[in-house]
Formats: structure tokens, C-alpha cells, sequence
């Protein structure tokens, strides 16, 4: 037989189901868990506690419901035959404690059914960030959860700081992976892209055994914009294992100037003095500024214009026989040799006749 054949497992295999002749003695030792309910479940459980019994009754499982302390108990019985369901019953009150419906929870006593609790309340520091991207994860009116409830065959419950999936272990997988990336603020559409194509390679058994990365999507982040750089930057100092020198206190200086040793009317002078060279430099400033109004300001220097180098001679004549003609010429008649022939035309007709 080949090893590839081997590895694959043959189409609609299923594992055969634990029964009692597997484990004829039952349990050596009794086992129980216990999980605390928040006050908001404790009028559902009531309802639907009756259900719970009867399914686990049916695995020889007993379950208690505390409702002074809020807490759900399951504990193993002599008639427990199988080892692995005091852990399914530990999953059901904990899926019930995070407001999975009941018609939801009893699947997880099935053998080929997984839950998964997703942590999702540390993953984001700020709490408005985190319920963004929590609203993500549901989608408008609860499309995206719908959308990735189909692809993957789990029902996923978003309740307060975690997520409740419930499915088959292939699909828990990648509801952890999307979950995660969203927290990360990666947007799920991006990962039911990429789902949606892998279920249609899935079909094809040609390519089942060949690397689907040339046929999944790359998406890249394009709308990263560079951290804009402060305009004072804060440069560090070299370290240096001794202290800074101690500022010189005001004796100090008076010790270094000799002031320290004058005595106090010569003090009071000085002082006096210094006050008064200030206020004659104030006085001063001052002064001037009130000059500034009555200083005329510069004038311009007047730039006289070149005179033409050479004047255009004027040809009077020409001027002369031009008013000459325009005289002549009045507005609307004809021109005199137009005149005179007319004229001439005129008195050959007359002669005729």
C-alpha cells in the first residue's frame, strides 16, 4: 500500500461511537465540575434546566443548578461508562453560562462536535477601540457572522469579553484564526475572501494535494501613512556616572564678585544705583520711540526723463497737398475726372437730338 494512501482518510469515514462494551467496569473514581452563571441567565436556566438533566441523563451524567451561589455543577455516576463525558458536560455549563441557547448547546455531547471560548477582553487596551472591532466581528445587522457561521458549519456567540464557537474542529480553527485577526485590526472580509475560495478548491480532487497559495489572495495594506516625526526632538545625553555640579547659591556669587564683604549702607548704594541706570536705559528707549513720529521719512529721487536723441523730421508739404485734397473731396461725391466725363457724355446726347 502507498503512504499516501495511508494518510488520506477515505470520504464519509466516521470514528465508531464509545458504548459500554468498550468500558464494561465503568469509572474507578468520581469526577465533577463546577461554573459560575451571571444573574442576567439565571431566569433562562430555570427553563431550560429540565432539557439539560434529561441530556446528560442519557450519558449518566449528573447536573446540579445553584441558584443561591449561581453555579451550574456535573457530576460522573457508577452507571458512567464513557471517560470523555464529564468533559463535554463541563463544556455544555460553561457554553450556557456565556448565553449559548440550549438548542445549540446539547450538540456538544456529539463525538465529531468541538467548542472553542476565544478571549478576546485583553487582546485591545482601549475600550472604545475594542468594542469597533468587536462590532466588526458581528457586521451590519449580523451579516459578517452569518457569513462566517456558513463557511466554516459553527455557531459563534460574541458576549461580552469572549467568543463562544461551537462546530466541527477544522472550522473552530479558523474561527480562533479570524477572531484574533480582527482584534488585531484586520478586517474579517479579508479572511471569509480567502475561505470562500478555499471551499471551492476543496471540491476539486485534483488540487487536494497540491499548495493553494497561487489561487488565495494577498492583500496589503495600503493606507499606511509614516509617523510624522515631532518637531522638537528630545536628544539624549551621554551618561555620566557623577552628579552635575551644584548651582551656586547667592553667597556664592556675592563671595566671587566682593560684594559678600561690602558692608550694608555700600550695599543699599549699590543697589539704588543699579536701579537707576535702568530707569535712565527705560527712559531712554522710550524717548526714542516717541522721536520715531516726528522723523520725516525719505523721499524718493526724482528720475528724470531722457529726452528724445532724435526728433523725427515732419514733411509739411506732404501735410499740405493731403488738406488740399481732402478739401476737394467732399463727402459722398465723386471724384473730378468721374465729373468731367459725365460732363462730356452729356452734351454728345444733346448734340444728337
Amino acid at each position: 500500500v502507498d503512504e499516501s494512501e495511508l494518510l488520506t482518510v477515505p470520504d464519509g469515514w466516521k470514528e465508531p461511537a464509545f458504548t459500554r462494551e468498550d468500558n464494561p467496569k465503568g469509572l474507578l473514581e468520581e469526577s465533577s465540575f463546577a461554573t459560575l452563571f451571571p444573574k442576567y441567565r439565571e431566569a433562562y436556566l430555570k427553563e431550560c434546566w429540565p432539557l439539560v438533566q434529561k441530556a446528560l441523563g442519557e450519558h449518566y451524567v449528573n447536573a446540579t443548578l445553584d441558584l443561591i451561589e449561581g453555579s451550574m455543577t456535573v457530576t460522573t455516576t457508577k452507571k458512567t461508562f464513557d471517560p470523555y463525558a464529564i468533559i463535554r458536560a463541563r463544556d455544555l455549563i460553561k457554553l450556557l453560562a456565556r448565553s449559548v441557547p440550549f438548542e445549540q448547546v446539547f450538540r456538544i455531547l456529539q463525538d465529531d462536535v468541538a467548542c472553542d471560548i476565544i478571549k478576546i477582553g485583553s487582546l485591545v487596551r482601549k475600550r472604545d477601540t475594542f468594542i469597533k472591532r468587536r462590532g466588526r466581528l458581528l457586521g451590519p445587522k449580523g451579516s459578517t457572522l452569518k457569513a462566517l457561521e456558513l463557511l466554516t458549519n459553527c455557531y459563534i456567540m460574541v458576549q461580552g469579553n469572549t467568543v463562544s464557537a461551537l462546530g466541527p474542529f477544522s472550522g473552530l480553527k479558523e474561527v480562533r484564526k479570524v477572531v484574533l485577526d480582527t482584534m488585531k485590526n484586520i478586517h474579517p472580509i479579508y479572511n471569509i475572501k480567502t475561505l470562500m475560495i478555499k471551499r471551492e478548491l476543496s471540491k476539486d480532487p485534483e488540487l487536494r494535494s497540491q499548495s493553494w497559495e497561487r489561487f488565495l489572495p494577498k492583500f496589503k495594506r495600503k493606507n499606511l501613512k509614516k509617523r510624522k516625526e515631532p518637531k522638537k526632538k528630545n536628544t539624549k545625553k551621554e551618561y555620566t556616572p557623577f552628579p552635575p555640579p551644584q548651582p551656586e547659591s547667592q553667597i556664592d556669587k556675592e563671595l566671587a564678585s566682593g560684594e559678600y564683604f561690602l558692608k550694608e549702607r555700600q550695599k543699599k548704594r549699590k543697589r539704588v544705583e543699579e536701579i537707576k541706570a535702568k530707569q535712565a536705559d527705560a527712559i531712554k528707549k522710550r524717548q526714542e520711540e516717541r522721536n520715531k513720529a516726528f522723523i520725516p521719512p525719505k523721499e524718493k529721487p526724482v528720475v528724470k526723463t531722457k529726452k528724445a536723441s532724435t526728433e523725427k523730421k515732419i514733411d509739411i508739404e506732404a501735410i499740405k497737398e493731403k488738406v488740399k485734397n481732402a478739401k476737394k473731396k467732399k463727402l459722398g461725391a465723386l471724384p473730378v475726372e468721374e465729373v468731367n466725363l459725365k460732363m462730356a457724355a452729356d452734351e454728345k446726347k444733346k448734340k444728337k437730338k
